[in-house]
């Protein structure tokens, strides 16, 4: 596994270069890439960022998925038009792995009408990604605070975006694995232990707030790793262990209080709180 740094995620804003520099900086392995600026280098630019990356023992980790599926077919059209463009960019710098969350919930497809628009939407997006040798990562959103918050529930679970990676059928599809909606959607080791390191994309770790149930938490008020505890992280990063997972694992905590710190401090307190996860791994 590779300490990932991802400064959107904390609500840290840095461009390429500076995003590069604090994963240097505060000991992270691996980066999240920036398609755009990436795009616009010259391949002399490139071989020698790649070569800086080198020396500070630094790889690339997992992009965002930039299309719109979620919304009107004129607009996942569009999306899907620029994405070869994206993915090139992407792969031209090295990159393998991207991914994207699923809205748990609809206000007016049911279950079975969504599943069918996202089988399709994301059918083509992925053949598109591994036309440009990219995996695709699809994260659920576990809790039930969200997803019972329209009138339609939709995937939420492990299994269920598994059957939708099926329905998918495009080799190159597969997992984001978050800490937090694998507690949420009462997930077990034994779900983990099921899955291969092939079936895995990227992982995301986070605690959860004290004092709520498991279905009284609420998807944007979370906690760094080990900060409460609440959530079995040792289980958790064991499981993938042994597995041999061995991708980005990055911080996501949509948390009020590190996103008001200056942007060194909400990375050296991300790297802190990750390197101590870490730790737990036997």
């Amino acid at each position: 596994m590779k300490l990932d740094l991802s400064c959107g995620r904390i609500g840290v804003k840095a461009d390429q270069r500076q995003a590069i520099d604090y994963a240097h900086k505060y000991g992270f392995e691996a980066v999240v890439p920036d398609a755009g600026y990436l795009g616009k280098l010259t391949d002399s630019q490139l071989d020698e960022l790649n070569s800086e990356l080198k020396s500070k023992k630094l790889v690339f980790s997992a992009a965002g998925m930039p299309v719109d599926f979620r919304n009107d077919e004129s607009k996942f059209q569009q999306g899907l038009q620029a994405l070869p463009a994206y993915a090139s960019s992407l792969q031209r710098a090295g990159v393998t792995r991207t991914g994207t969350w699923l809205m748990p919930t609809h206000a007016e497809l049911t279950y079975n009408a969504n599943f069918k628009r996202h089988a399709k939407r994301l059918k083509a997006v992925t053949q598109i990604l591994a036309d440009h040798g990219l995996r695709f990562g699809l994260e659920y959103v576990g809790p039930k605070t969200l997803w019972s918050s329209k009138k339609y529930p939709f995937i939420h679970s492990l299994p269920e975006t598994q059957e939708l990676i099926a329905a998918i059928d495009v080799k190159g599809a597969g997992l984001i694995l978050d800490s937090w909606h694998w507690y949420t959607a009462h997930e077990t080791q034994d779900d983990i232990l099921a899955l291969t390191n092939d079936q895995i994309v990227a992982v995301d770790l986070n605690d959860a707030p004290k004092g709520l149930e498991i279905d009284e938490q609420i998807d944007q008020k979370r906690e760094l790793p080990m900060a409460t505890g609440v959530i079995d992280l040792a289980t958790f990063l064991n499981s993938l262990n042994e597995i041999r997972y061995d991708g980005p694992v990055r911080a996501e905590p949509f948390n009020a209080a590190l996103r008001a710190m200056p942007g060194d401090q909400a990375v050296a307190t991300t790297a802190k709180a990750m390197k101590k996860a870490f730790a737990l791994i036997s």
